[in-house]
């Protein structure tokens, strides 16, 4: 049996213990409660070769670094990078292979054995529909031991809980998806399209299935040992007139640039570009033109003193704002960025959270974040308030949303608080 060099809390103990104990099984938790450090834990005391599967910054940077902590007894090879090195990784004879998710595809048509699966971040596995969960179930077929982790699994609704517990054991919901909306909900037509509805009762009566599979990490023994999290909704306003055109009429004319958002999708993009001081033209790229969501992060980091600050932002065109207006401001891409970052020497860490939400240890560079414009998804946000506000955190989080009056910022921000909400009664429901 492998021998750890670190101790876990308790709570993460009886986590471990638990996927110890079960060949199937999931384990929900807060950001930031040690999900990577319990599972290896696990995957230490099984004698078993491991395949784990992440986001790809998460399976270069995170798994590595966390296993030598963690389980140093283990062997790691990393299976990103051309087909070559992903062939090396396969055959080097480590005790855990690492891949990403868009590297599944190839490892499915791979002549290789694995006698456990970690699936880290489980949501990206939601749709059973997709080509990617379809390898993966090809390959998950061969692998008798499968686990789970995630955060919050109904981030966006009771509907995405299908796959993600199906690739685990489809004795939780059954073989198909329609089935499961069959039974868990109500179609509603909807114009051209089809909209589910949970029937009552539905989320507890799915929660209820599926908890013997599951363990949540009581965050009460955790959170209480985190510092405080201070949101801060700081409104800012811009002229409306291009807004409510958009809205409206879902074009604009600017001198021979004509901006035509082709449906209500498109034009929900378009004012959140808006909202943020610029939109997108085919013909002329970002067209600016207001920087008052630049200026807000201006007064906001300078009201701080000038304190590192993480910036979160959604579009390129508000990359390249950003860079031109913050002296010394880094892109988390930049080779050794992260480093930097958590040694105390980049003053403004520019991030977008599909990229850098997802596992990664910012939280010894600082304790402030600033949206410069939210996600719609919840896991996102909750994954990149999560970078900071997470386990060697040593001072208060300030996590200010920029958010322009009567836009469609505010229904945004909304739409993660009901998320959230659904998200913590499915989390009560399975403790």
């Amino acid at each position: 049996m492998a021998q750890v060099h670190l101790k876990l809390r308790p709570y993460q103990r009886q986590a471990a213990d638990f996927l110890f104990a079960n060949e199937r099984a999931m384990m929900l938790a807060p950001v930031g409660a040690g999900k990577t450090a319990t599972a290896l834990t696990a995957m230490a005391e099984s004698e078993r070769r491991w395949l784990v599967v992440a986001p790809l910054r998460v399976a270069t940077s995170v798994w590595p670094v966390e296993a030598a902590r963690w389980a140093p007894a283990l062997t790691v090879a990393v299976a990103c990078g051309t087909p070559a090195q992903r062939k090396a990784a396969l055959t080097s004879g480590a005790d855990v292979i690492v891949i990403n998710y868009d590297n599944l595809q190839w490892l499915a048509e791979q002549d290789v054995a694995f006698g456990g699966v970690v699936f880290d971040e489980l949501t990206k596995l939601k749709n059973p529909s997709g080509k990617r969960f379809k390898a993966v179930a090809k390959l998950a077929e061969r692998i008798p031991v499968r686990w789970g982790l995630t955060g919050s699994f109904t981030s966006n609704g009771l509907e995405d809980v299908f796959g993600q517990c199906k690739i685990i054991d489809q004795r939780m919901l059954g073989r198909t998806k329609g089935a499961f909306q069959q039974v868990y909900f109500i179609q509603h037509l909807r114009g051209n399209y089809v909209e589910l509805e949970a029937r009552p009762g539905a989320l507890e009566e799915v929660m209820g299935k599926i908890r013997p599979w599951t363990y949540v990490l009581d965050p009460g023994g955790y959170v209480g040992s985190l510092p405080p999290l201070h949101t801060v909704e700081v409104p800012v306003q811009m002229k409306m007139d291009d807004y409510e055109k958009m809205r409206k009429d879902f074009v604009l004319q600017y001198d021979n640039d004509e901006i035509v958002a082709a449906n209500a999708a498109v034009v929900t993009q378009k004012l959140q570009q808006l909202a943020a001081g610029f939109v997108y033209s085919d013909v002329s790229g970002a067209v600016w033109q207001s920087a008052h969501k630049v200026e807000a992060v201006q007064d906001i980091i300078d009201e701080n003193q000038r304190a590192p600050t993480i910036v979160w932002y959604q579009y390129i065109a508000e990359r390249e704002m950003l860079k031109a207006a913050l002296p010394g401001a880094v892109d988390v891409r930049e080779s050794g960025a992260i480093d930097a970052w958590n040694a105390g020497k980049v003053p403004v860490l520019l991030a977008h959270p599909a990229s850098a939400g997802h596992g990664l240890n910012l939280q010894h560079g600082g304790c402030h974040m600033i949206w410069m414009t939210l996600p719609w998804s919840l896991e996102l946000y909750e994954q990149a308030v999560g970078r900071l506000h997470r386990s060697g955190q040593k001072h208060a989080v300030w996590n200010y949303l920029i958010l322009t009056g009567k836009t469609v910022d505010q229904k945004i921000w909304l739409a993660l608080r009901d998320k959230r909400s659904l998200a913590q009664i499915a989390l009560d429901a399975l403790k």
